[in-house]
């Protein structure tokens, strides 16, 4: 009897011995896919050939340029067509012939190997002047203007190009992928060995390090040349004697133009420039700036001064690229909610631009029902956050199905334009955030299609949501663009966060960002056929009832001029 049960003592020492070395082997085969996965950068028209569901073991085509290391929550992929043609689309339904399908997607950090590793002692071509490696951490910050991030494609031409935009004399460069702008250099230099780094965007240009910005002085341009974004008018507005003495900053020129105003402002990093020839002063945001203190245009046109000396009286008021640092830093809310607040629109309807106005004005990130990683490299860093953490102050979504729709609480529907709606998804589909599509694409199959699967995705977007959703909000992203204090107070309000008047002064400072398509070419020929113009219409005609019959306002009159 004893026998036996040693042998069978033995055999399974010896299975769980076998067991163990499986496992390890496994986990070794594991870690080695990993890392070559990670080293090998495939083609970009190698993925463009392959079909849909081939392509999993890569980000989908609005991934591409995504950051490192991120999760992707994508829940739309096209039943047919790859390659660039392939990337969310609407809901299953027999309207639009789509696939509901759920996927998570890993993106593994690419290793840095020697070669990234960057010489301080190398020579680099850059376009600005490299001013060298300087501090830049929580007590000693070099630069204290806007940021922008890309993980991917991050170069020092992309960042003083920024900078240069946004009114900021010097560009700075960290962790390879961050860039900071600023007009003065606030932090002692550090020893160039420490900017280590290289732009993940470009190999032999510095890069920064840990807590160290490679900084880079910008190309001038000449007096009255400089271009900047972000500037808008703010009004005319009258002040006294006593609120004109207390701004920071006064010029005095007798050839004095808004353009050299606006750089005297830039330059001293001051939000507010204050203007009546030939006298020039800079401010930050104030009371003094609100809305119920604006005056009519005329009197700031027919009043000018003489006088050297400060004065009261009507002055023009402009808003200058400087990113006011009173919105400038944003946080997960203190305290996870238990409330879910959704964002919802449809594509193209401007959901990015808002989700920057209510960071800006609440300063609290926003989050994501996907994962798009070219938003979270510029900012967006809610993305990478589970959208159901309760750490955002609202979600986005462009989901329209009953399931989806309930999962939350409250909801803010943001509606726009159709045909602006369309073009808008078109020319990201076509050439990302920020492009515009060709003349040729205009032209091609592609546009007829999408119009007839997207357009009736526009109306049962809306009408899902009015239907099935709990609390709804409505705001139209026109009504928006022309009253862009009202509305955020509407939506604050609704939010429950209460916000100071500067707050929302300074979010309408910088309410463009980084990520609001400028007018730039448009197709040179309609591309709406007339039989899309009166589906559309159509569309446009049930939305409208709809929002009427669930006591809302109807749609703005501009969506349909001959209605």
């Amino acid at each position: 009897m004893g026998v036996p049960l040693y042998r069978l003592h033995c055999l399974l020492k010896r299975a769980q011995m076998l067991l163990l070395c499986l496992g390890i082997a496994y986990l070794m085969a594991g870690s080695i896919l990993l890392l070559q996965r990670s080293s090998v950068r495939v083609p970009q028209a190698t993925l463009a050939g392959l079909p849909p569901l081939l392509s999993l073991a890569a980000p989908p085509t609005a991934l591409r340029t995504a950051g490192l290391g991120m999760r992707a929550r994508s829940r739309w992929v096209a039943v047919s067509g790859g390659g660039a043609g392939a990337g969310r689309r609407g809901p299953s339904s027999q309207i639009f012939g789509f696939q509901h399908l759920h996927r998570r997607w890993f993106h593994t950090a690419l290793p840095e190997s020697t070669e990234e590793r960057f010489s301080a002692r190398r020579s680099s071509r850059h376009k600005g002047t490299y001013m060298g490696c300087f501090l830049h951490n929580a007590s000693d910050r070099a630069l204290g203007g806007t940021m922008l991030y890309d993980m991917r494609k991050m170069t020092s031409a992309l960042c003083q190009d920024t900078c240069s935009e946004s009114g900021y004399q010097f560009a700075g460069l960290e962790y390879g992928a961050e860039c900071h702008c600023g007009n003065r250099i606030s932090s002692p230099p550090a020893p160039e060995e420490d900017c280590n780094l290289v732009c993940r965007g470009e190999r032999g240009s510095p890069c920064g390090g840990v807590g160290r910005l490679s900084i880079y002085k910008v190309e001038q341009q000449l007096p009255g040349q400089r271009k900047f974004r972000n500037v808008h008018y703010r009004g005319c507005f009258e002040f006294k004697n006593s609120s004109i003495c207390s701004f920071p900053v006064h010029s005095f020129q007798h050839n004095l133009t808004t353009q050299s105003c606006m750089e005297i402002c830039t330059d001293k990093e001051l939000p507010l420039a204050v203007f009546k020839k030939p006298h020039c002063f800079c401010t930050r945001t104030s009371p003094l700036f609100s809305l119920t203190r604006q005056q009519d245009d005329l009197r700031c046109a027919l009043n000018h001064s003489s006088s050297s000396t400060a004065e009261g009286g009507y002055y023009h008021v402009y808003h200058t690229p400087v990113l006011d640092s009173r919105c400038k830093e944003r946080i997960f809310l203190p305290h996870r909610s238990s409330s879910l607040v959704a964002l919802s629109s449809f594509p193209g309807a401007g959901n990015t631009w808002v989700r920057h106005l209510i960071e800006l004005v609440t300063g609290y990130y926003t989050g994501s029902f996907y994962f798009d990683g070219t938003l979270f490299n510029r900012g967006f860093k809610g993305e990478k956050d589970y959208w159901r953490s309760g750490r955002s102050i609202c979600v986005k979504t462009h989901e329209s199905g009953q399931k989806e729709i309930e999962m939350f609480d409250s909801a803010i529907l943001l509606i726009r334009n159709p045909y602006r709606s369309l073009m808008a998804e078109f020319n990201r589909k076509c050439a990302g955030h920020l492009g515009h599509a060709s003349d040729a694409q205009w032209s091609s199959t592609e546009w007829p299609a999408f119009v007839s699967s997207y357009a009736p995705w526009w109306a049962s977007h809306a009408l899902s949501w009015l239907k099935f959703g709990r609390r709804l909000l409505v705001v139209h992203y026109e009504e928006l663009q022309k009253a862009l204090l009202p509305q955020l107070r509407l939506i604050t309000a609704f939010l429950n966060v209460s916000v100071s008047e500067e707050r929302l002064l300074c979010a309408q400072c910088n309410q463009d960002g980084h990520f609001k398509r400028s007018g730039g070419p448009q197709p040179s020929f309609d591309p709406f056929t007339p039989d899309m113009k009166q589906t559309i219409d159509s569309f446009i005609h049930t939305v409208d009832q709809a929002l009427r019959s669930r006591n809302f306002s109807g749609l703005p009159q501009e969506y349909t001029p001959t209605r």
